[in-house]
């Protein structure tokens, strides 16, 4: 049932927020240089990796260390538009597309970076239990924590979708569903 569901609203919001999305597409070329999506790899269910997208929020080839880089409020790399985005979460809309080929669900921990995971998994193993289930495009640990801008914030995060992962029903699913309307509204993102 859950698939079900999560074909069905990736496919409404997709037509819903197509104007949305062509104008996104316009602006993000307009704003900077550079592609208009942005793809990495990701580890979802079963550990198994997966490019998950996005609208390209920061300036072409911002992470050019040896190692990954998270963002923070004050990030320069990201452009203006792209603050905009990330503020009202509108760089999150192609994930739509990662949720109907099925690497993602609408309501699930968000993903992270084999990186930063094995950074996790030293500090915090039972985060290995969060890989059991599929990634979402939101989750509780969103709504009720939000982006994380480190490893310790993402552990801290973690305890929310622990508590998701023990709870999980499509009434929970359609609480966090409402919840993150909420927060994209009040333009709470980062």
């Amino acid at each position: 049932m859950k698939r079900i569901i999560d074909i069905v609203l990736s496919i409404f919001f997709g037509i819903l927020f197509l104007p949305l999305i062509l104008f996104v597409i316009w602006k993000v070329k307009r704003d900077s240089k550079g592609s208009v999506f942005y793809s990495q790899e990701r580890i979802g269910l079963d550990e198994r990796p997966f490019m998950m997208y996005k609208f390209r929020s920061m300036v072409e080839n911002a992470e050019t260390a040896d190692f990954p880089l998270l963002s923070s409020d004050d990030d320069e790399r990201v452009t203006r538009f792209g603050r905009f985005m990330r503020k009202y979460r509108i760089d999150e809309l192609p994930q739509l597309w990662n949720v109907l080929k099925g690497d993602m669900s609408m309501v699930g921990p968000r993903p992270e970076r084999r990186y930063f995971i094995d950074q996790i998994v030293k500090k915090a193993p039972e985060y290995k239990r969060l890989l059991r289930v599929k990634p979402g495009v939101t989750s509780w640990g969103e709504v009720k924590y939000g982006y994380a801008s480190s490893v310790e914030q993402m552990i801290e995060r973690m305890a929310f979708d622990l508590q998701y992962i023990d709870n999980m029903s499509l009434s929970n699913d359609f609480k966090i569903l409402f919840y993150t309307v909420g927060t994209v509204l009040k333009g709470e993102g980062k």
